[in-house]
């Protein structure tokens, strides 16, 4: 298939054909992220993409159910180029169960709850949001590109539409000095949020990156070990979450939890205190296995 460039998907997209409709990131300006500097944001081709589909009708080993449409933000894609998409994925594998996709909010504003829907019909299941922090400082230090407010609204847009949420969180993107505001804000803003799935990831400061820069100039301090799982506890603690799980099992952090929420509140709580209080390293993931 005529991927280009590093493709980057969810953990939870594993089994999923990756089917690249965009090439990059149309926002591409968060000083954290890595992985679109190098490409120069376009739609493909509604040609290129059936090319694809029709390639990975003939060469896939197992019947595809499942399809994860990247890179960065392709939900920004026209409404009837979408469309379309979606109605050859379906017309092509004809045991599709659910589509995946990467949005940013400002995506998903630009769309109606109606032309959501219509996506949803035709098997776009999932949505998968960057809130990377519910802190209004934070989001403008990062160069997000959207409020807190702008991103409440956005998730309830997709819920109302019937699809599945996912959302990320990053332990640390707040820097040591603002800590505690991002853990509390943002679990407030996942509160307003409710999405199905949460999963917070901890920051990892990539040499070349504005993030690293700013890090490298003393603008920049990341919380210590021990901060960033009181992060990730004062997050849980905070949480009025319904029918969420909550997951940190991403190889960027140093302790691995899942949770549904609210079932395994206190027990999460009580694992995370543990660790907290004993401040034993050894139960963590070592440094040599963290990565991106």
């Amino acid at each position: 298939m005529g991927h280009e460039g590093t493709i980057i998907r969810p953990p939870s997209e594993a089994s999923s054909l990756i089917l690249q409709v965009a090439v990059g990131c149309s926002h591409n300006a968060c000083t954290f992220c890595p992985a679109y500097k190098k490409k120069s944001f376009r739609i493909k081709s509604l040609q290129e993409i059936k090319e694809d589909v029709d390639y990975a009708a003939r060469t896939a080993v197992r019947e595809v159910r499942r399809v994860f449409l990247c890179d960065g933000d392709p939900l920004g894609m026209p409404q009837d180029v979408l469309v379309e998409v979606l109605r050859y994925l379906r017309s092509t594998f004809p045991r599709l169960q659910r589509v995946g996709i990467y949005a940013n909010a400002l995506n998903i504003l630009d769309k109606t709850v109606s032309q959501l829907r219509e996506l949803r019909t035709l098997k776009l299941g999932i949505v998968y949001l960057g809130l990377e922090s519910g802190d209004p400082e934070t989001l403008r230090a990062i160069h997000k590109g959207a409020t807190p407010e702008q991103m409440i609204k956005a998730a309830r847009m997709v819920r109302e539409a019937g699809m599945k949420l996912n959302v990320t969180v990053l332990l640390g993107i707040g820097g040591k000095e603002r800590s505690l505001q991002h853990a509390n804000e943002t679990i407030r803003v996942l509160n307003a949020m409710q999405p199905q799935y949460v999963g917070a990831l901890t920051v990892m400061v990539v040499p070349g990156t504005p993030l690293y820069q700013s890090m490298e100039k003393g603008d920049f301090e990341l919380p210590d070990t021990f901060d960033l799982i009181r992060e990730l506890r004062d997050m849980v603690q905070g949480s009025h979450l319904e029918h969420c799980l909550f997951f940190s099992n991403h190889a960027s952090n140093y302790v691995p939890i899942q949770a549904r929420l609210p079932k395994d509140k206190e027990d999460t709580l009580q694992a995370l205190n543990h660790i907290i209080d004993e401040r034993n390293e050894g139960v963590l993931r070592p440094e040599y296995l963290r990565g991106l």
